[in-house]
């Protein structure tokens, strides 16, 4: 049973299950939780406030997890998103398990599949059985690690497909929207500018997006096992985010880059040029 918790953990098993079918208006206020029907964590990362005054336009960068149990009335609302460019960072098999359903106004597709390492070290692992609290944090402290030491040259894709985009709004999922998706939305938000305590508070919301009764222990059991009698706290482990597992890509890209700035400039890429054009289409006056 371990093992496939965390085989689950890895798949992103885990949405919002919003009921509201009902897309915001695009304005500051708007709330970052976006209760589409079907929705898998959606949130618009739009709206903080940037170091040099300025801020992040809303209705224009999204994050979520799998878009496949989007219902019909999900499907309406997300059109009105205008959604131009989905980066998709899944595997293949977890598209397969879970397709992206077709969207009005067909959206581009980028797909960037990424596997962590720790990953598949955790599941060979849990093979030979036990995993207790501890283990769980650390198995997802290693996949935090493993995004920010290998896989520069995938989140720089991201970046050149971002860049390439000149009207509508940016989407970046995965299956859960919380590691993978939660590490590339930590370096957009860096390109544009915010502050690294901005950056953990948008991280940490996922905690908040995720229905834990409603959803998460449903499709688990669903899904997984009938009988699954688990504590929240370590359920979540696997199935949330914790303050620690960003850090740790921190502290990787601290140890290997000299710091986030570096690591933009150099393993993603974005020189000072590429990161204006970035700001002059994602950054708006604080007033707007």
């Amino acid at each position: 049973m371990q093992r496939r918790l965390a085989d689950a953990a890895g798949a992103g098993l885990v949405s919002s299950g919003g009921a509201s079918s009902q897309a915001p208006a695009e304005n500051a206020a708007q709330p970052r939780i976006l209760r589409l029907e079907g929705a898998v964590n959606l949130r618009d990362f739009g709206g903080y406030a940037t170091e040099d005054g300025g801020r992040i336009a809303t209705g224009r960068l999204y994050r979520c997890g799998t878009l496949a149990d989007l219902t019909d009335g999900g499907k309406r609302a997300f059109a009105e998103l205008d959604v131009k460019l989905i980066c998709d960072l899944r595997r293949g098999d977890e598209k397969a398990a879970e397709p992206t359903p077709e969207l009005a106004g067909a959206p581009s597709r980028l797909e960037i599949p990424i596997d962590p390492g720790s990953a598949v070290a955790m599941r060979e692992r849990l093979n030979q059985g036990g995993l207790a609290l501890k283990e769980r944090i650390d198995f997802m402290v290693g996949i935090n690690r493993d995004l920010a030491s290998n896989h520069a040259e995938d989140y720089a894709r991201m970046f050149e497909r971002l860049l390439e985009l000149e009207d509508g709004a940016f989407l970046v999922h995965c299956s859960a929207g919380k590691d993978r998706t939660g590490f590339a939305c930590a370096l957009i938000l860096h390109a544009l500018g915010v502050s690294e305590a901005t950056v953990f508070e948008d991280y940490l919301l996922t905690n908040e997006a995720m229905d834990y009764e409603g959803y998460v222990l449903k499709r688990i059991r669903a899904r997984l096992w009938a009988d699954l009698e688990a504590d929240r706290e370590s359920t979540m482990a696997l199935f949330g985010v914790r303050p620690e597992y960003l850090r740790s890509a921190y502290d990787t890209i601290a140890a290997e880059f000299e710091g986030v700035e570096h690591c933009i400039e150099q393993a993603i890429g974005l020189d000072s040029a590429a990161r204006q054009r970035l700001r002059s289409r994602y950054v708006v006056s604080a007033e707007a």
